[in-house]
């Protein structure tokens, strides 16, 4: 029997995660991506060892189970949080990123069946075809106001398929392993994958702002150490398809808070395909018999 918390796990993370996209970009405009990147990680790191400390959560007990947490560190936090913030850095916006990460559902149900050994009803199928046709409605439609260059597109490409593999490789061989113990790892792993592009190819100033202070505080605790830990928890006691399905909610959170702390507007023809793709969301993750 799961924790009764779970049950509102999905809510939380759905509001700290979609945060996420408007506020990094707000940081963005302080210092550079993999500087702000190594910041960020250096202090969930040193949450995560106090927090270890004082639970003392086993740690893996083999050598391939370091090497997996390593792994999806380094697909999550490197890949994945990286090129995201890279796209912003090459003015693709916040609501745009959002909408392209809501895809990784796609991916991973088209994965999962031979990834993680799951089955994937005809019901999830159709749930996840109309989250992407409402998707791309959106992106389309976006691209008539503000259109995001190829090169920005070509960073959220990359950081999809990150979170995709990330999640599914989670799956697959995170489960024996405490949330404490995982975030640690993952983080340590992420923090050393971005710590060689911001010693070669940035310059590592930072103009200590109040809104960066506060956009780097966010990040840290309710992006990375709740909103993180809530996924690996929800991955661990539900199917995964279902749970990757939550990201198709993420897009019309992430657009109005960008649109509230950056100014970006949405067509308003955009939230038709927003629509479409929250009733694909209610089909692919309502319970079926």
């Amino acid at each position: 029997m799961q924790p009764r918390w779970l049950s509102f796990a999905p809510f939380i993370f759905l509001a700290l995660w979609s945060g996420g996209y408007a506020v990094a970009k707000v940081g963005l405009q302080y210092a550079e991506p993999m500087t702000m990147l190594s910041i960020r990680y250096a202090c969930v790191v040193a949450i995560m060892l106090v927090i270890f400390a004082i639970i003392r959560p086993p740690l893996p007990k083999t050598l391939s189970e370091w090497v997996h947490l390593s792994i999806v560190g380094i697909l999550i936090q490197t890949i994945y949080f990286a090129f995201c913030w890279l796209a912003f850095r090459d003015g693709v916006a916040a609501g745009t990123v959002a909408l392209i990460m809501s895809l990784q559902p796609i991916l991973v149900a088209l994965i999962a069946p031979t990834w993680t050994k799951e089955h994937v009803g005809w019901l999830r199928w159709v749930g996840l075809a109309l989250g992407l046709v409402g998707t791309a409605f959106v992106i389309i439609a976006k691209s008539g106001v503000a259109p995001p260059s190829m090169l920005g597109l070509f960073f959220c490409a990359i950081g999809l398929l990150g979170i995709t593999i990330g999640t599914l490789w989670e799956k697959r061989f995170g489960k024996s392993h405490h949330p404490v113990t995982a975030n640690l790892v993952g983080y340590a792993a992420g923090l050393l994958g971005v710590l060689p592009f911001m010693l070669t190819l940035e310059t590592m100033q930072i103009d200590w702002t109040w809104q960066f202070g506060a956009a780097l505080f966010y990040l840290v605790v309710g992006n990375s150490v709740i909103a993180v830990g809530l996924l690996l928890a929800m991955i661990r006691v539900g199917d995964v398809s279902s749970v990757s399905s939550l990201f198709f909610m993420i897009p019309p959170f992430a657009a109005f808070l960008a649109w509230l702390l950056l100014g970006e507007t949405m067509p308003m023809i955009t939230w038709v395909g927003i629509a479409i793709a929250a009733v694909g969301v209610y089909i692919a993750t309502r319970k079926q018999a």
